[in-house]
C-alpha cells in the first residue's frame, strides 16, 4: 500500500494517526509524569514542582524551544481533527484558530488528552475522549464562535466591552468597590472581636484573663 500520507492527501490510508509531539514536548511530558508518580521529589524543590511547563496549557511553556514545539504540534493536530473527526461543516476548527485564544486553550488540552489517551494501555480513556471531550469541545466551539470566521477571520465582537472593562476609570471604580467591601468586613471584625484569652492554668484547666 503507497501513496503519500497526511490529512486531506490522497492516499490509500483510511485512517490517520494521531500527531506525535516533538522531543522537548515529550521530555515536558516525562517530568511531568515523573513529578506525579513522586520519584522527582529528589531532583526538585517542591516550589520548583509547580513551575513545570505543562504541553496542555501554552502560556506555562516559557522555554522557547519548547513553546515554538508546542505550536508544531498543536498545528499538525488541528488538521488531524477536521480530517478525522469532522463530518458536519459547521464542526470545523477554522484556520484562523491561533488568533482565538478560547481555542488556543481548549485545543491544548484536548491534544493532551487524545494523546495520554492513546498512550494508555486500554480503550477507556480513549472512549472517554470520544463520548466527552470530543463533542464537548466542538459544542462550545459552535457556541463561541457561531457565525463568526465562516469565510475569513473576524475582529473580536466583545473587543469593545473588553476594552472598557480594563480602562483606568472602570478599573479604578472596581478598585473602590473592593476597598470599601474590606473596610467594611474590618469595622464589623473589629465590633465582633472576641476577648482575648489568658494563658491556660495546666493544673486547673482555668483560662486566666488577661
Amino acid at each position: 500500500m503507497t501513496g503519500t500520507v497526511g490529512p486531506g492527501a490522497d492516499s490509500m490510508a483510511l485512517l490517520q494517526p494521531f500527531p506525535q509531539p516533538g522531543r522537548l514536548v515529550q521530555l515536558a511530558y516525562r517530568q511531568l509524569d515523573l513529578a506525579t508518580s513522586r520519584q522527582q521529589d529528589h531532583l526538585l524543590p517542591l516550589h520548583d514542582l509547580a513551575n513545570l511547563q505543562r504541553p496542555w496549557d501554552p502560556a506555562t511553556c516559557q522555554t522557547l524551544q519548547l513553546r515554538r514545539e508546542v505550536w508544531s504540534w498543536l498545528e499538525a493536530v488541528v488538521p488531524w481533527l477536521n480530517h478525522e473527526h469532522v463530518w458536519n461543516v459547521a464542526d470545523v476548527i477554522p484556520p484562523c484558530w491561533p488568533q482565538h485564544p478560547h481555542l488556543v486553550h481548549e485545543i491544548a488540552v484536548l491534544a493532551d488528552q487524545r494523546y495520554r489517551a492513546g498512550q494508555a494501555l486500554s480503550s477507556d480513556p480513549l472512549e472517554e475522549w470520544h463520548r466527552h471531550s470530543l463533542p464537548e469541545f466542538t459544542e462550545r466551539m459552535r457556541t463561541r464562535l457561531r457565525n463568526h470566521c465562516q469565510e475569513d477571520h473576524q475582529s473580536w465582537p466583545a473587543k469593545g466591552r473588553y476594552s472598557r472593562h480594563v480602562g483606568e476609570a472602570t478599573r479604578r471604580r472596581r478598585m473602590d468597590v473592593y476597598a470599601g467591601d474590606v473596610r467594611a468586613l474590618k469595622s464589623t471584625d473589629d465590633q465582633n472581636q472576641s476577648p482575648r484569652l489568658g494563658p491556660v492554668d495546666l493544673e486547673t484547666g482555668e483560662i486566666k484573663q488577661p
